[in-house]
């Protein structure tokens, strides 16, 4: 399921940037609200939970993949802003859905010594179907002059009958531990509430103004994208994996105080960045860093109980999408007057995580969830 997801979703979002410019004249503001519409179903992902009342969480997410690749499938013939704003929502129903569940199911199905390094596994796999999907859409595109409409619905096709193939061959796994069928908001889990929502935001602003910046400032063609972030999902591929054994075997709070320290830099640089191939290498730095996001998962694995996780996980989309809602519209007009002010917007998201991620416990648990930041005294160093 993880390969399909990334491999339609892939090619949607490769491609997004150039169709929406060239056949809808997008600026950043029309940019923005078709970026806060799609992050609309992600805030609202706790109904999932009352979805679950009336379907095992294995067919909803089945469900949901396949209606993720007919929006997908759809979306090259609709070149016009409402239609852009109609087709993505569809895609983006299907796409949250399912990844709530998704993680849902890993979180459970998974024991917790193994889970960095399997989710790790599960990247570089998302790696390969992204790899592949950007790979032919260069080849389709900028080679066989193929079109927007025909790309669009070749993976997206695709996609639908091998999650329909899927559906018929594998048979309803079971979960461990049976899950609350309510929504739970815990106290003691209000870190990893924070830390969600921050990477939520900043995740936002990677994903809708780097790749645009790309475009409009430094006129990256279809081509040229595809190739970056087919270098970034062969970085995946390859150090996904290992990236998750080293979060399981330094922890949470080391593996994200490395993240934001780089992200503080990353963002920094976007801001002042002029030369598009330097712009180019701050993208495929970002965007291995966010493989260590794995780490907040990993969290809350280890401080939640069993029952909490399938609810919990539809909060977290929802609290993580609180803010993507917002920022790409509100964003977009301020990337009007200022592109630096959204970039260094980023900065202090990454420093606010940053300050956050110090007060996870060194081995976390139930009972164990939070260590108080202090900065250390003069006298108690010597």
């Amino acid at each position: 399921m993880a390969f399909i997801m990334a491999m339609a979703f892939s090619v949607w979002n490769v491609l997004l940037n150039n169709f929406v410019i060239e056949r809808a004249a997008f600026t950043g503001k029309e940019i923005g609200i078709l970026q806060s519409l799609r992050e609309v179903p992600g805030f609202l992902a706790f109904t999932a939970i009352y979805l679950l009342l009336f379907i095992r969480e294995q067919r909803f997410a089945l469900l949901f993949l396949a209606v993720m690749c007919m929006g997908v499938a759809v979306t090259g013939w609709f070149p016009s802003t409402w239609g852009l704003y109609l087709t993505t929502v569809v895609m983006s129903i299907g796409f949250h859905y399912f990844e709530t569940v998704n993680q849902s199911l890993t979180l459970q199905w998974v024991d917790k010594e193994n889970s960095a390094h399997f989710m790790g596994r599960v990247l570089a796999w998302k790696g390969a179907a992204s790899l592949i999907a950007y790979a032919s859409v260069w080849l389709l595109m900028d080679i066989l002059g193929a079109t927007y409409n025909a790309v669009y619905m070749v993976f997206g096709f695709f996609g639908l009958l091998a999650t329909l193939l899927l559906w018929a061959a594998f048979p309803a796994f079971g979960a461990p531990h049976t899950q609350h069928r309510k929504l739970i908001l815990r106290q003691r889990y209000w870190l990893y509430y924070a830390l969600v929502f921050l990477s939520g935001a900043r995740r936002q602003i990677f994903i809708v103004f780097a790749g645009f910046m790309m475009v409009e400032k430094f006129g990256y063609s279809v081509g040229e994208v595809s190739l970056l972030f087919i270098i970034n999902y062969l970085f995946n591929m390859l150090f996904a994996a290992r990236i998750g054994a080293w979060i399981g075997q330094v922890g949470e709070k080391k593996a994200l105080t490395v993240e934001y320290l780089g992200l503080i830099l990353v963002f920094t640089g976007y801001a002042f960045v002029e030369n598009a191939s330097l712009a180019g290498a701050l993208y495929v730095v970002d965007h291995l860093f966010f493989a260590m996001a794995i780490a907040i998962k990993t969290y809350f694995q280890k401080i939640a109980d069993p029952e909490d996780i399938a609810s919990t996980t539809g909060v977290s989309f929802t609290i993580n999408h609180i803010a993507a809602v917002v920022i790409p519209a509100a964003l977009g007009l301020v990337w009007l007057y200022s592109p630096t002010t959204v970039f260094l917007v980023g900065t202090g998201l990454a420093v606010c995580s940053l300050v956050l991620s110090r007060c996870i416990p060194s081995a976390p648990s139930a009972g164990n969830e939070v260590e108080p930041f202090r900065l250390r005294r003069a006298e108690d160093v010597a």
